[in-house]
């Protein structure tokens, strides 16, 4: 019953499911994430954690950046989630807008000297 309860919590936020349905085409730092959705990063890194602590996304370390992406390896009712909210949203047009726009911030994850 947790594990269910904190998916369900996890995906009752409209920017948390905007963030799976943009890690679902690629990987994402918070920076880019904050620039897509418009929203500050403190508000972006808690969502963040609330959808890691469901097991919807993972991260990993690039030099100073951490990069999120969906989990591959969270429970079945999480994949079930993931692949639902990808179909739900696939023609939605703020999620279009949102993957039309990620192209643009992709710049954002420079190099740090």
């Amino acid at each position: 019953m947790k594990e269910f309860v904190r998916l369900m919590k996890a995906l009752s936020d409209p920017n948390r499911v905007k963030i799976i349905s943009m890690l679902g085409v690629r990987e994402l730092c918070v920076c880019e994430l904050t620039a897509l959705l418009g929203v500050s990063q403190p508000t972006v890194s808690k969502h963040l954690r609330l959808l890691e602590d469901a097991g919807l996304v993972s991260f990993r370390k690039e030099g100073n950046w951490i990069i999120y992406r969906l989990n591959d390896e969270c429970h079945e009712q999480g994949r079930t989630m993931q692949g639902l909210v990808g179909k739900w949203l696939d023609k939605d047009s703020e999620v279009k807008k949102l993957r039309k726009r990620l192209p643009e911030v992709h710049n954002l994850r420079k190099p740090i000297a």
